[in-house]
């Protein structure tokens, strides 16, 4: 939207009180602490997985799971601040280097595994498990950022929305690995890592719904 045109809006509704959003840092912190609540009751029904303390001994499994971590708290800070006028671009790609990072070590893990066994340490199965836990796990958090995400300027909808279901879809993907005992690299990029950016996409095509300026809600 042109800028004559965003002041021509807030202008037509000068008199509605209105207030201001709180900055994004505040946003994020109100998101995690919905979140966090949510994710935890799932995995506890799940059940967590028998072997959680070894893992927590394990380097690689360590760095995976905080790359994940790293790129749903980046891409729900990056949406929140695409929907504020005048914050720097730059904002908007802070989820690319943790993303690179997690698919760097699960591809890491590939080479490993294929180098130990050969190519049976890539044999592929199916685990349609994993669409539906990380759906589970992320409502609560995807049903949150997209609240939020609505009382924002929609300056780049299609972006926000987008970054939203990668930040929630991540997040969920974080809380399934506590449950979820499917650890072969190629397994987690296929049907994990498949099913967040599956989840992005589609958060990404609904992102001019969902945010509009029709809404005239405060930014």
């Amino acid at each position: 939207m042109k800028t004559e045109n965003l002041i021509s809006t807030l202008a037509a509704d000068s008199e509605t009180p209105t207030r201001r959003l709180r900055p994004p840092v505040v946003r994020l912190v109100v998101w995690i602490a919905v979140s966090l609540p949510w994710i935890a009751l799932v995995v506890a029904l799940m059940g967590l997985r028998p072997d959680l303390a070894t893992k927590f001994q394990e380097q690689g499994w360590i760095v995976e799971q905080g790359a994940a971590l790293a790129v749903a708290l980046s891409a729900a800070m990056a949406a929140f601040c695409a929907g504020v006028p005048g914050r720097p671009m730059w904002e908007r790609a802070a989820p690319v280097l943790p993303l690179l990072v997690w698919l760097g070590t699960l591809s890491v893990g590939c080479l490993q595994e294929f180098l130990s066994a050969g190519p049976q340490g890539l044999a592929f199965q199916t685990d349609w498990a994993c669409l539906p836990g990380i759906v589970m796990i992320g409502l609560v958090p995807g049903v949150a950022m997209a609240l939020m995400l609505r009382r924002g300027a929609p300056m780049a909808p299609v972006l926000s929305v987008g970054l939203g279901g990668l930040a929630a879809s991540a997040l969920a993907d974080f809380g399934l690995r506590l449950s979820h005992q499917q650890d072969a690299s190629l397994m987690v990029i296929v049907w994990q890592v498949g099913t967040v950016v599956l989840l992005t996409t589609f958060s990404a095509i609904l992102g001019r719904r969902l945010v509009r300026w029709r809404h005239r809600l405060s930014y």
